[in-house]
Order: C-alpha cells, then structure tokens, then sequence
C-alpha cells in the first residue's frame, strides 16, 4: 500500500464520481484501475464484456476479491464465447 500522486483536475473527477456511484475516493479509484487495467489487457472486450465480468468474479467469490488471475481466464472464455 502506498501513495498515489494524481493531477487536481484528476483528483476533483475522481471527488465527482466517488459521490455519484456513492463510493469512497479510494473505491473509485480502485474500480477505474481495474476496469483500464483489464481492458488494456484485453482491448478486444468491450467495458461491458469486462464490467461482466467483475460482476461475475465478485458473486462467485467466498473471499474478498483479490484480483486479476480469475479474471483473466474468464476473459479468455469470454472473448472465446463472444468470438464463436
């Protein structure tokens, strides 16, 4: 864990949004992280196709979720369902 230094203009959109979708900050942050990671890790899935896929993760998941190792094999199913 650590700090992030974000410009204001950043900073004040990230303010925006966290009261918006009624997150913290923090929350707000860690979600458009995940999102732009796994999508730059997969352009070929749509934000929808990847907010499924969070979706999906988090109800199947007994645990805390921690992250990119199941969603990146459920991308690979996904982009092979949506491509059959």
């Amino acid at each position: 864990m650590g700090i992030i230094k974000i410009s204001e203009m950043m900073h004040e959109n990230l303010r925006i949004a966290s009261l918006a979708f009624t997150r913290s900050m923090n929350a707000q942050a860690e979600h458009w992280m995940k999102v732009g990671m796994l999508m730059e890790m997969h352009p070929d899935l749509s934000h929808r196709d990847i907010c499924q896929l969070l979706v999906r993760a988090s109800a199947e998941s007994t645990e805390r979720f921690d992250g990119i190792k199941t969603l990146l094999n459920d991308g690979v199913t996904a982009r092979k369902t949506h491509n059959d």
